[in-house]
């Protein structure tokens, strides 16, 4: 039986923070080299503020009708008649999925822990909140200018495998060590917006836009408690001594970009809005620095092992969509987004931080949505329902990759959402709350608007 430890590329969990844990790999009695690799599973989208959006299913590029649309589409400032401030609190429940125990390859041996067929995944759950965007706009003739804060981005999670095996039944067992890790990943955005009515039908809007982010991804490889009975077999405690390496990424950097929009009015009943939102790059840090039991492969506990700075962007998006209303009451919305998420790792330093066998791909969103206004009531109120495809952008090994590799870091599913939205008008001011429900996040928004 050899313990054995393959390129650590990994543990799911994770984002857009940032994507790349630290870690090593060797077979016991071999050097640990050790060096950044791959990115771990992060949970991230940037759909638009708002709970009337969030009812839409996040189709909002042709309606950008109310404060939000200095983030949807700034074009749409032009539709606000008089200055008002909105504020949003937003939650997220997440439900983050990392492969936890068992056998990337053959039968269990049924000895201690090594009695899972196949892959168990495990599920790390965070639960976060706060205000979430506020803005202040301020129409003036043909024109419009507004500022705005928004959490672009809020994640949390954390994982830790438990026994993962390959090879033989009765002979020849491999134990890949174990990795806990922890992220964290947060970015703000502040943006200053205008909007200019060009003429009746049509407008154009543009933002300077400020990144700010603060996140971390920690990784952390642990030997199996010294069991001499149980031997490779034996569980992981985590216990302080036992850890190999302790590995860091970090991100505390800020950006500027710009985003650009226009909005159409093609006919009474129908609009045409779309976009481009520039993503922020970033610049990331790592280190590597040997743990308590890195003496077993050779490696003086304490020493720095590997240090590396590298270059990370987030996507660029654009967006088309239409709205119409066939009656007063009812609005519908449909909005076509292509995130360019290549971006994040074609930025990275591949030879740093181990990418090249690393896929990531471009995708595209499809946001639906509606609206039903009962005029007659007071306050005016209006119902919503939505949905969205979120495809599938997990970050995963190819198939030329190790067993290992393609075990811990495997393509993901692509997601539906679906929403439902309420809102209540009254004379001066506006309450929306939304809901938006899928298998990996759960979202819960309430917004007010108040005209000033």
């Amino acid at each position: 039986m050899a313990l054995c430890s393959c390129p650590c590329a990994a543990v799911r969990a994770s984002l857009l923070a940032v994507f790349a844990s630290l870690t090593a790999g060797a077979v016991l009695g071999q050097d640990v080299p050790s060096g950044l690799v791959g990115p771990p599973l992060l949970q991230f989208s940037f759909p638009n503020p708002g709970a009337r959006s969030m009812g839409f299913g996040g189709a909002f590029a042709a309606l950008a009708d109310d404060a939000t649309a200095a983030f949807a589409n700034p074009a749409g400032l032009v539709l606000i008649k008089e200055p008002e401030v909105s504020l949003e609190g937003r939650s997220w429940s997440y439900s983050t999925p990392f492969t936890h125990r068992g056998r990337i390859e053959g039968e269990p041996s049924g000895y201690a822990i090594d009695v899972v067929a196949g892959l168990q995944q495990g599920r790390s759950s965070a639960d976060l909140g706060g205000l979430s965007f506020v803005s202040l706009v301020y129409p003036k003739g043909e024109g419009s200018i507004a500022f705005y804060r928004h959490q672009l981005a809020d994640f949390e999670s954390r994982t830790q495998t438990q026994g993962l095996f390959s090879g033989g039944t009765t002979c020849c067992q491999i134990r890949h060590i174990e990795t806990r890790t922890r992220t964290d990943l947060e970015i703000v955005s502040y943006g200053l917006s205008g909007a200019y009515r060009l003429s009746d039908v049509l407008s154009l809007g543009l933002s300077l836009v400020y990144f700010d982010s603060a996140s971390a991804i920690a990784g952390e490889p642990f030997l199996p408690d010294a069991d001499p009975a149980l031997g490779a077999f034996a569980p992981t405690s985590y216990r302080p001594e036992r850890q190999l390496l302790r590995t860091s990424i970090r991100i505390d950097d800020s950006d500027l970009s710009m985003t650009g929009g226009f909005l159409w009015t093609l006919a009474r009943r129908w609009r045409v809005g779309g976009f481009y939102r520039q993503g922020p790059s970033f610049t990331l840090e790592g280190e590597a620095v040997a743990g308590p039991s890195g003496g077993f492969f050779g490696l003086t506990p304490g020493a720095l092992l590997d240090e590396a700075t590298s270059p990370i962007g987030f996507p660029d998006v654009y967006g088309l969509g239409c709205s119409f209303r066939p009656y007063d009451r009812l609005t519908i919305a449909f909005e076509w987004d292509r995130v360019e998420y290549s971006t994040i790792l074609d930025s990275l330093d591949q030879v740093e931080f181990g990418t090249n066998n690393i896929v990531l791909e471009d995708d595209d969103e499809l946001h639906l949505g509606a609206e039903y206004v009962f005029l007659g009531t007071t306050p005016v109120t209006a119902l919503r329902l939505g949905a969205w495809l979120d495809p599938d952008h997990t970050p995963h090994f190819e198939a030329s990759a190790s067993a290992y590799e393609r075990a811990l870091l495997p393509p993901g599913d692509d997601e539906i959402h679906v929403s439902i939205g309420l809102g209540l008008a009254f004379e001066s001011f506006q309450i929306d709350l939304g809901v938006d429900f899928s298998n990996l996040v759960d979202t819960v928004s309430l917004s007010a608007i108040y005209g000033l």
